[in-house]
């Protein structure tokens, strides 16, 4: 492989709020992320910054946290452009950057991209041999291998088992993780993020934990039924327990063991609140806690 390993650590963050963030916002949440001792920050491309451009922000901003593009959309940018921001990261900040790719959506693609959007598995294969063969780079660069691939899909997983360093799951059960280990074998990278609404009144957390599944459902509903989750439309407690963490720093703990003892090499923490748009500080703080040494 090409270019410094990226060290991802145990624990990281998956920021969904990030694009919600002013510039001095962003900033400010990448560096509490890395003094608090966590291994990553993760981000997602959906409709705010460029991911590339986000990335570098927030590379420029720390010291020595991995940064993440946990899902940079294939139809956002050609291959070649990805190739090249790619190795230019990982010229300016080595060992420090890790892209992940994500097949998007076809609204996105279509409606708001102008693109046609094709069968994920076939689109993302196209868009690797295109990233592995693209010529442009800064010079003495060569094309990475240190990318994963969001798989939601057994046809995804196995792609980045052949074609990846591994693959990133994001708002799965435990059960996944376990699936997710067996397709990709023993040696592939698995990230895997959990979703969290953390409170120490159980009751208080169930009314977000509940909106954030149904929110969820649209992507994951066939997987969920496939792991035993036959009505997943009712979103009974099972189902909400099961894709969301809610409850104290310690409930929120003990299901990132799990993903652990389940075969995951590293969980970032997706902490939801009732505040969208401001960052979630003192519950990294708290989480660090429990989880960071």
């Amino acid at each position: 492989m090409n270019g410094r390993e990226p060290d991802l650590g145990r624990i990281g963050i998956w920021a969904g709020d990030l694009d919600t963030y002013p510039a001095a916002g962003l900033r400010e949440a990448a560096a509490a992320v890395e003094d608090l001792g966590y291994g990553t920050l993760w981000f997602a491309e959906t409709t705010g910054r460029e991911a590339m451009a986000q990335a570098a922000i927030l590379l420029a901003a720390t010291r020595r946290i991995t940064v993440a593009v946990g899902m940079a959309d294939i139809y956002a940018r050609d291959a070649v452009t990805t190739a090249a921001a790619h190795r230019t990261l990982g010229e300016a900040f080595p060992g420090r950057f890790l892209l992940g790719l994500w097949e998007s959506h076809p609204s996105l693609a279509e409606d708001v991209r102008g693109r046609r959007f094709e069968p994920p598995p076939a689109a993302m294969r196209a868009y690797l041999d295109t990233l592995d063969a693209a010529p442009f780079g800064p010079p003495g660069t060569t094309a990475s291998q240190y990318r994963l691939v969001a798989a939601l899909d057994p046809d995804m997983l196995t792609l980045a088992a052949e074609r990846a360093w591994g693959a990133t799951v994001l708002g799965m059960p435990v059960e996944y993780t376990r699936t997710a280990r067996t397709a990709l074998g023993p040696d592939a990278l698995l990230a895997v993020t959990q979703l969290c609404v953390l409170s120490d009144d159980r009751s208080r957390t169930a009314e977000l934990a509940t909106a954030t599944t149904a929110a969820a459902l649209p992507n994951r509903r066939a997987l969920l039924h496939d792991l035993g989750y036959e009505d997943v439309d009712a979103l009974d407690d099972r189902l909400v327990d099961a894709l969301v963490a809610h409850g104290d720093a310690e409930d929120v703990a003990r299901r990132v063991r799990e993903h652990l003892d389940a075969g995951a090499d590293h969980v970032s923490l997706h902490l939801l609140t009732p505040t969208p748009g401001i960052v979630p500080i003192r519950q990294w703080e708290r989480m660090a806690t429990h989880l960071l040494p």
